[in-house]
């Protein structure tokens, strides 16, 4: 919706100075000289409050007309300096007469003399001087420096003179950007005037190549520090991708060759077209909007649009919840949309400046063998892809898709023009291009025969191409899910997902992914898989369950790209299922037969378990940076090869007493070869119940046996060590037992800061306690060896009694600020038939440290018994399932009782989540 202007407060003094400086006089008329600094500054102070306090209320009456804010903000500035000026050289310091030394100017420089400032920008001002600054300039600068200080502005500032100015700027880059945009503002214009004159002859003029290379330079480098992808999910406004200060750059470099005073210059030179003009202008008035509330909402320069900001500066721009999707999600998803055509606009920029001979871009060539002719209707141009005959290009619309198999084919980079054509003709591709069968084997052949499809696919994305042939994709362009798990929005997730099952095919994950590098080796329908892993996600943002509503409109477009009926019903049933086994091994005791039982139904064939495999490690790979890790891959692995014995061998394979007796010998051997004597060995075989043997690797079994070895009732015994196959640290510990044991080794746990992912407890028939919980620092690491004998005390003391972690958990259980404004009902799920011995309790809510201990000292208050506990955590969500029984040893069968515990669980969730707020 297209907003009128804030009405400016143009009326104030600080708009005026033929009005404000003679009230300034009046003002300072009867004050004595050394008090007129403290009663200009006063008096200044006022009126910078009333016309800021104007400024900002128009903002906020029209918060998306950021244009004119930042202008008005700059106004205010100027009424500001240009009275400091006139109170130091009218008042403070008379200026001498005849004297042609004594001259100044005084310049705005950098974003403030282009008259664009947010709230909290600083002010970057030169003073300028004809030759050497002499001592009336020098008390000039410092009285002016001074007033501006007192008024608490942030001043950037430099006394030089012309001939310092060129020098200067001649070896540093910095400098000659900000006198690219000096703008006189108070003193002698004369003095500005000889600057500009000699700017473009002396200096500009002389370095156009270099000034490019260097802006360019610059630019890459600060997207490196910001983050590579434009879709990052906390974006700095200002200077990360597709930013404020990447339109800045196609200004400068404009300005610079052309001496143009405005972006829509840039369209009278030929550089941009009107409707790039408009996208250049909507997307600067945008982003300078979201930085203005993001000054405004802090009170200071912040330009990072963190998670804890982004729903404030939804709601003051008027976003809304709507369609299922948040408004934070909707503001961001046009944020995002903004920074690609910001990207757009400066691949179009440099090609206008490479036709014109002014630039030379680097040239990425094909890495291995001779390129190859190229296919009509396309030519190498400059070293890339471009188009030799537009009217034959788009006489046939799958000249599009072309455009992108060539690129592949040949390893050619698509030239600025080609794409520019393509995006103004997106209407070439309708209904008779999406169903044609042509079509469809180009965009298939795309995706599976050239081993990098996330190149096109990017490209196809940002152009809208993908989303003309694909229009169900367009929903999720630019789409952010927020939560701290997710890195990237949804349509960049799915490409990374893509990118990440062609390294698997390519081999370059062998050593990281054995078992997906194998599958992928073997007989495996790769156009199946490779569609499933690009639409798995194809129903986000919608009101309905994604995966379900994803699956029906994966049928639907693979059907239209000509699938088989089989082929069809797979990816649909893919998709459909792409969270299951991930909740299976993230949030399931995968020892439990019944969970194998229950997965190996619905898996149904070792095929389908095998691409189910490797679309769940391309999804979590796809998350984000260090989301993978060896823990995940253990699950992953172990759920595969268990349900794949079920699958092949039938159930016999996971029957208890067949795994307790294979457990039992597998310890033997180990004791035997430990030179254990046969008494020792038969008792602590025979010591354990059935579910202590089916629960637990070999080695975990072998530490407990040596713990338990000679062990007193009043002695407390605890092993820690790293476990890097599982990315964590292994906490084994025995003691007589006794109620409560879980939930006060979680508090310990918890007071060291340490996520626990996995736990298992066990009560043997002698009457101990034994039990391992797998935990990682708070990088998601095992924790150094340097901090195991401080955490192997705080579980000593705690277990002992001598902490107790709900009064030590008082001040730390805090959820950070960032994460704040996510939003996680709490889901409390009881499920009887998940196993055939236990009650399986699922608690989903918001994480903090101190939840665990919360959620297991209530059910030990209960007189719940836990027999296992597996943690998934997905950012600033966790999800605990607890395999428990009650006190009588049996599920929870009564409704009344579930209902009872299920109210205590919520309470103590509030409860903790209400002193996490404080």
């Amino acid at each position: 919706m297209v907003q009128s202007a804030p009405a400016l407060p143009g009326a104030h003094p600080l708009f005026d100075p033929a009005r404000g400086l003679p009230l300034i006089d009046h003002a300072l008329g009867p004050v004595p000289g050394a008090e007129q600094r403290a009663a200009a500054v006063a008096l200044l102070t006022r009126w910078r409050s009333e016309a800021m306090a104007d400024v900002i209320a128009g903002f906020e009456s029209h918060p998306r007309a950021a244009r004119e804010t930042v202008r008005a903000i700059a106004a205010v500035t100027d009424g500001l300096v240009t009275a400091a000026h006139h109170v130091a050289t009218v008042h403070r310091h008379p200026l001498p007469l005849n004297n042609p030394t004594d001259r100044l100017a005084v310049v705005a420089v950098g974003g403030y003399g282009r008259a664009e400032m947010a709230p909290q920008s600083d002010v970057d001002l030169l003073f300028l001087t004809p030759w050497k600054t002499t001592p009336w300039i020098e008390s000039v600068v410092e009285e002016i420096l001074y007033i501006l200080w007192d008024l608490k502005l942030k001043i950037g500032q430099a006394t030089r003179s012309l001939d310092d100015c060129l020098r200067l700027a001649a070896g540093d880059m910095t400098i000659r950007t900000s006198l690219l945009e000096h703008r006189f503002v108070a003193g002698q214009p004369a003095l500005t005037e000889e600057l500009r004159a000699r700017l473009w002859p002396e200096l500009f003029e002389l370095e156009i190549p270099e000034f490019i290379e260097a802006k360019l330079a610059e630019r890459e480098g600060r997207h490196q520090r910001q983050g590579t992808q434009r879709y990052v999910l906390e974006p700095n406004v200002k200077e990360g991708k597709g930013g404020l200060r990447d339109l800045h750059a196609l200004y400068w470099i404009g300005k610079y060759i052309h001496q143009v005073d405005r972006a829509q210059n840039l369209v009278d030179l030929g550089l941009f077209t009107r409707d790039e003009h408009q996208t250049f202008w909507q997307a600067e008035d945008f982003l300078w909007a979201v930085r203005c509330h993001l000054h405004l909402i802090t009170g200071r320069p912040t330009d990072k649009l963190g998670f804890d900001l982004q729903p404030e500066v939804a709601r003051r721009m008027g976003y809304h919840d709507y369609g299922g999707r948040r408004a934070v999600e909707h503001f961001m998803q046009d944020y995002f949309l903004h920074a690609t055509r910001v990207g757009d606009l400066t691949r179009v920029f440099l090609t206008a400046l490479e036709a014109r001979h002014l630039y030379r871009a680097p040239v990425l060539t094909r890495l291995f063998g001779s390129r190859r002719r190229l296919r009509k209707p396309f030519r190498e141009e400059a070293g890339r892809l471009g188009i030799s005959d537009e009217a034959a290009f788009l006489a046939d619309p799958l000249n599009i898709l072309r455009l992108f198999a060539e690129g592949l084919r040949t390893g050619l980079l698509i030239h600025p023009n080609a794409m520019r054509l393509v995006a103004a003709n997106l209407d070439l591709i309708d209904d008779s291009v999406r169903n044609d069968p042509e079509a469809a084997r180009l965009f298939v052949d795309l995706l599976v025969n050239h081993g990098n499809p996330e190149r096109p696919l990017r490209r196809m994305s940002e152009l809208g191409v993908l989303s003309a042939f694909i229009p169900e994709f367009r929903p999720i362009v630019a789409m952010m899910q927020f939560n701290v798990y997710h890195h990237y929005t949804v349509d960049e997730h799915s490409i990374q997902c893509v990118a990440a099952l062609a390294e698997i095919e390519r081999g370059e994950a062998e050593d990281d992914l054995p078992l997906t590098s194998e599958i992928m080796r073997g007989d495996i329908n790769r156009r199946v898989i490779t569609m499933a892993v690009l639409l798995h996600d194809i129903g986000k943002g919608r009101p309905e369950d994604h995966s379900i509503i994803g699956a029906q409109i994966a049928r639907r477009v693979v059907a239209r790209l000509g699938f088989s009926a089989e082929e069809v019903e797979t990816v649909e049933w893919l998709v459909r299922q792409h969270l299951l086994m991930s909740d299976i091994a993230q949030k399931r005791d995968i020892s439990d037969p019944r969970t194998l039982r229950d997965f190996a139904k619905a898996v149904k064939t070792r095929k389908r378990l095998d691409l189910l495999t490797v679309l769940t490690v391309c999804d979590i790979r796809g998350v984000g940076p260090g989301t993978w890790n060896n823990w995940k891959a253990m699950l992953i692995r172990r759920l595969h090869a268990e349900t794949a014995a079920v699958l092949e061998g039938g159930l016999e394979e996971i029957n208890r007493e067949r795994r307790t007796g294979e457990a039992k010998r597998a310890l033997r051997h180990l004791l035997i070869a430990r030179h254990w004597d046969a008494k020792a060995i038969r008792a602590e075989t025979q010591r354990h119940y059935d579910g202590y043997w089916s629960g637990l690797p070999t080695e975990t079994h072998a530490v407990f046996a040596d713990l338990l070895a000679g062990i007193r009732d009043d002695e407390i015994r605890i092993d820690l060590r790293a476990d890097a196959d599982r990315d964590a640290t292994r906490v084994a510990f025995t003691l007589a037992d006794h109620p409560g044991i879980f939930s006060r080794l979680a508090g310990a746990l918890a007071l060291m800061g340490a996520n626990v992912v996995d736990a298992r407890t066990y009560t043997s028939r002698d009457g101990y306690a034994t039990a391992v919980f797998w935990v990682q620092d708070e990088a998601g690491h095992p924790y150094a060896e340097d901090r195991l004998p401080r955490l192997s005390q705080m579980i000593d003391r705690t277990l002992k009694g001598e902490v107790v972690p709900r009064d030590a958990l008082a001040g730390r259980d805090k959820v950070k600020k960032r994460e704040r404004e996510f939003r996680f009902p709490t889901h409390i799920t009881f499920d009887n038939e998940g196993s055939d011995i236990y009650t399986i309790i699922e608690v989903d809510t918001r994480d903090r440290p101190g939840l665990l201990y919360d959620l297991t000292r209530t059910l030990a208050a209960n007189h719940i018994q836990i027999a296992s506990a597996v943690i998934a955590t997905f950012g600033a969500q966790v999800i605990d399932s607890f395999y428990v029984k009650d006190m009588f040893g049996l599920k929870l069968h009564q409704q009344g009782r579930r209902d009872a515990l299920e109210r205590k669980l919520r309470k103590a969730i509030a409860e903790g989540a209400e002193r996490a707020r404080v």
